[in-house]
């Protein structure tokens, strides 16, 4: 704990002199000398009481300890909770501190009341107790005290890899703690396998403002190494305390807790090297072609904790490089397909040119640590794995996986009941590749993301955020009006220094993707504009809004309404990333697949009415009346038939091969509710992300028997595939595609001519499937 927060927030609980005399004498925590100068100014008679006294205590220790309990209390200073617990028949207690003055005051004090406590001089960094010689290890304040900024981390691990020797196997852990964030992240990671904990709350009644609780964790030491969720007794909404500090024990419950649900869901995982010496994939001497073993690294010196997979090449050959590698694999990567399946993994093992390649996959309690730290911290559990045919001896060679962020943070992120946690990040990439000097002249590119954790591989949108002198970044929706957006649009100077979402630029290569395939109804579209008819596209999802929010500024013939679920997500749209509905671009928040069949049952229905009509067809109108009309059509429950339906969902379920869109997209009824909706010469466009070739191959025979032409747009980059699909007879052959992509330049309106380019440079990857 640092010694800012010290003073305010560790207050004993005497005042006044008390205080003053502590902060005078205590300028280190962990300082022997200044314990000694603080114990010796006080004397034996005036005892001294972290966080709480005794009456706050004793309903909540009592209930964890038997009168037979050995009862170790480091740090003990000179406070009367070891008195207490043994007047109250707790006998055999020992007590250690640093400090030989407080040692020698305790002994004179309580020789004759209470002649079988025992007093011991003792770091508790470094106990002489024999291994297992106590039931209960109680802390009040110790560890704490231990984690001053200049330490880091490094006393408080040597404590509690001392509390995990010394505790007997069923034995108690009770830490009594102002449960700041740097101290839970120490306390969870070093007690995460084999430990069962919760944290409670000491009630003291008196407390009627806003200040610091005292918690307990309570950690029981089991003969297993299952991982188990950390409980709480309280409900952190109801505690009238600091909200810096209840804010940072949310955080870490959280984030262990997620951490503690990954390990224990990861399929054949085997959580300590013990076990894996002692296990069926016993012989890591030996290396057996196409082995593959799951394994968490860690041990009582280690620092932290680490996921990792063990492989050994499938071909063992004379041309490796190495016998043994460590790849290092960042947080940002370790959803990418690459690294999270067995697939991707061995395709990586096969350019490693090792042996034997360790891939060890970094999450977020490693953050804060440097790569120097993770390499030295990892070193002698990897090295008890490195096949015997390799040097034991030598250094084993560290790879890592290029972290394309330069620098992340989370602007915002909050839970929804339909789609999950929903992050919202503020990015700068090493090295991006796209050349938009003309947009941005000059500093780093800063994207926004938006990303559902429940897919945590992929981003749903991504966006391009410029400094425009005469436009400032826009107020999130929730602290605006249209007045006050007004007022800020008009303040110029000042300015340059504000981003804002550019909503001219497409930065995903997969939302150009889909604007280059408009290339394929570019006549269509042309006759449409030239007889003043209203083109109405319909985009099924609408993540940040960021492409329906580009085909309405780019191509504004083009009247876009936006089909979204979850209103959490159009809420963030318009908050974060600056999307706006108007007269040309409308929400509906709704099921996707029903507004699709509600669509095709009315067209249906004119069809059958009207025979004669074909297409939307609708009587060429003036460009001001064009407006109200569409507005009206929209408006009454969606009689007009759709130029142009987008489908850019993800999935939530991946037992379906799909990572978008949802299945049921695919199905054969959603398809002909599609091609009953669209238009003679319309388009129909899906996102289609799997790794599995037989379920894209399924996904292209469903469309193959519903419509007459599909088309296909594969990224090189990226895991998209595009799919566009024509309903009518005629289709544009692949040797006619440039006039069809010059055709849709002319129809496009971009204030960049690198962003026309890109378009245009993904048109030419089409090609026709069937």
């Amino acid at each position: 704990m640092g010694k800012t927060k010290s003073a305010a927030s560790r207050q004993p609980q005497q005042q006044g002199a008390d205080q003053q005399l502590l902060l005078k004498s205590l300028n280190d925590f962990t300082s022997k000398e200044n314990w000694d100068t603080f114990f010796a100014i006080r004397g034996s008679g005036d005892s001294f009481e972290w966080y709480a006294e005794w009456p706050h205590l004793r309903p909540a220790l009592l209930p964890l300890l038997s009168c037979e309990s050995q009862i170790l209390v480091p740090g003990c200073g000179n406070s009367r909770l070891s008195e207490h617990l043994y007047d109250d028949g707790f006998r055999c207690i020992t007590n250690v501190d640093f400090s030989k003055v407080v040692i020698s005051d305790m002994l004179r004090r309580n020789v004759r009341d209470r002649p079988d406590m025992r007093w011991r001089v003792m770091d508790m960094t470094d106990m002489q107790f024999s291994d297992e010689a106590f039931d209960v290890i109680l802390d009040k304040g110790g560890l704490d005290a231990l984690m001053e900024p200049e330490h880091g981390r490094k006393l408080g691990n040597k404590y509690l890899s001392e509390v995990k020797r010394i505790l007997k196997p069923s034995g108690r852990f009770i830490c009594l703690t102002l449960a700041e964030a740097h101290v839970l992240g120490l306390l969870f990671s070093n007690l995460r396998f084999g430990w069962k904990m919760d944290v409670h709350v000491i009630l003291i009644k008196s407390a009627n403002n806003h200040g610091f609780c005292t918690f307990m964790v309570v950690a029981v030491k089991e003969n297993s190494n299952f991982l188990q969720e950390i409980t709480t007794s309280f409900n952190l909404s109801s505690l009238n305390c600091d909200e810096k500090q209840l804010s940072g024990l949310q955080e870490e419950l959280e984030l262990e807790n997620k951490i503690r649900d990954e390990y224990s869901s990861s399929p054949n995982l085997l959580h300590t090297l013990k076990d894996l010496k002692l296990s069926a994939t016993d012989g890591l001497d030996e290396l057996i072609p196409g082995r593959r073993v799951q394994l968490i690294l860690y041990d009582q010196d280690s620092r932290f904790s680490y996921k990792a997979v063990l492989f050994d090449s499938r071909e063992q050959s004379t041309s490796f490089i190495r016998h043994c590698g460590i790849m290092l694999v960042p947080k940002t990567r370790v959803h990418g397909w690459l690294y999270s399946s067995e697939e991707g993994q061995w395709t990586v093992v096969e350019s490693a040119k090792s042996a034997r390649l360790i891939m060890v996959f970094l999450d977020g309690s490693h953050i804060k640590a440097s790569m120097e730290e993770i390499q030295k911290d990892l070193s002698p559990l990897v090295r008890q794995l490195a096949p015997a045919i390799s040097n034991h001896g030598s250094q084993i060679p560290f790879m890592m996986v290029d972290d394309p962020l330069k620098e992340r943070k989370i602007v915002h992120q909050v839970s929804s009941p339909l789609t999950g946690l929903i992050t919202i990040e503020d990015v700068v990439y090493d090295n991006f590749e796209s050349d938009i000097s003309e947009i941005l002249p000059s500093g780093s590119l800063t994207f926004r993301r938006l990303i559902f954790q429940r897919n945590e591989s992929l981003v749903q949108s991504e966006a391009l955020m410029t400094s425009d002198g005469s436009i400032p970044a826009l107020p999130v929706a929730s602290q605006r009006d249209e007045k006050s957006y007004s007022k800020a649009k008009s303040r110029k100077k000042g300015m340059t220094d504000i981003l804002r979402i550019n909503h001219e630029f497409l930065a995903s290569p997969y939302h150009s993707g889909i604007i280059s395939g408009f290339m394929l109804i570019s006549s269509y579209l042309e006759s449409m504009l030239s007889s003043g008819t209203a083109v109405r596209a319909v985009v099924v999802g609408l993540g940040a809004g960021l492409l329906p929010m580009f085909i309405h500024q780019c191509m504004q013939f083009i009247h876009v309404e936006a089909v979204e679920l979850d209103p959490n997500v159009v809420r963030l749209a318009k908050e974060y990333f600056d999307f706006r509905s108007g007269d040309r671009l409308k929400v509906h928040v709704t099921d996707g697949i029903e507004f699709v069949k509600r669509i095709a049952n009315k067209v249906s229905a004119v069809e059958a009415t009207e025979p004669s009509v074909e297409g939307n067809t609708y009587p060429k109108v003036s460009a001001s009346s064009e407006a109200s009309r569409h507005k009206s059509l929209i408006d009454n429950n969606c009689t007009a038939e759709v130029s142009i339906l987008i489908v850019d969902v993800d999935n939530n379920d991946p037992s379906s091969g799909l990572s978008c869109p949802a299945a049921d997209f695919v199905e054969e009824a959603f398809l002909n509710d599609v091609h009953s909706s669209i238009s003679s010469g319309g388009l129909f466009v899906v996102n289609l992300v799997s790794r599995l070739k037989t379920i894209k191959e399924k996904v292209v025979s469903r469309m193959k028997a519903v419509f007459k032409h599909i088309y296909s747009l594969k990224l090189d980059e990226d895991v998209n595939e595009i799919l566009f699909a024509l309903r009518t007879e005629d289709c544009v052959a692949e040797d006619h595609f440039n006039d069809a992509a010059s055709r849709l330049e002319k129809l496009l309106v971009c204030k960049h001519p690198i962003m026309s380019q890109a378009i245009a440079d993904a048109s030419k990857k089409i090609r026709y499937v069937a």
